[in-house]
């Protein structure tokens, strides 16, 4: 319990200095005019976006884990890391949305990485139908484990498409090659604010395992009050 509180502060923490450098350290973009402070919906999009590839490499292994060792944890921690995946999935689209209107005067179009970002968010999402539609559950931990490896097949694409492709998103920042950068600033608050999110995936991914592991206690119980005859309301 210790741990946890520990973990809890340390993120709300991180949380709040991540809010700080982004409103107030990280200046404002100065080549965007009158809309250059929408700038500052990037700090969040991209840390969103960066949590759900996270996410996702978590569904890949925990799932690969699962089919060598078949151990329930397994399934449970690649379902959770799905969840949240899908969670901040929806958060990197609603603010890449939020950005693309004034900033490309459209709000949505289907270039090569915003395709295939919400293709992985499809995935993700098809990912919790499949576990609510299959009753068995050894059927439904394998269906899923398989259906998570080839999650993680879309990550890569989506990661290197504007370096394949001509897309609308612009040139990497971070090791775009020559004249790719940020200022100094804006690096450090982008740096802390991925610090930030990270923390709050991994405080989310271990309260939501801790509550499936309950779930899997309660209805265990359940299971042996139903065997000795017993109404369980």
């Amino acid at each position: 319990m210790k741990l946890i509180r520990v973990h809890a502060l340390s993120t709300f923490i991180a949380m709040l200095i991540a809010l700080y450098a982004i409103f107030i350290f990280a200046p404002t973009e100065r080549t965007m005019g009158f809309i250059g402070e929408v700038q500052r919906i990037f700090y969040f999009h991209v840390s969103s976006n960066w949590t759900t590839f996270l996410a996702t490499f978590f569904v890949f292994l925990c799932s690969i884990l699962f089919l060598l060792k078949e151990r329930r944890e397994w399934d449970i921690r690649a379902a959770t890391a799905a969840e949240l995946g899908a969670l901040f999935g929806t958060i990197g689209l609603i603010t890449g949305i939020l950005w693309a209107k004034p900033v490309w005067g459209i709000w949505w179009t289907w270039e090569a990485r915003l395709t295939s970002f919400f293709l992985l968010w499809l995935i993700l999402l098809g990912y919790q139908m499949l576990r609510r539609v299959v009753d068995s559950p050894a059927q439904r931990a394998k269906l899923s484990a398989v259906f998570g490896i080839l999650a993680a097949v879309d990550t890569p694409i989506v990661y290197m498409a504007n370096r394949w492709w001509r897309t609308q998103h612009p040139a990497p920042v971070i090791a775009g090659g020559a004249g790719s950068g940020l200022d100094a600033r804006m690096a450090l608050t982008l740096c802390i604010t991925l610090a930030a999110f990270t923390l709050l995936y991994f405080y989310l991914w271990r309260m939501r395992c801790e509550l499936e592991r309950a779930g899997d206690v309660i209805e265990t119980l359940q299971r042996q009050l139903q065997t000795q005859g017993m109404e369980v309301r």
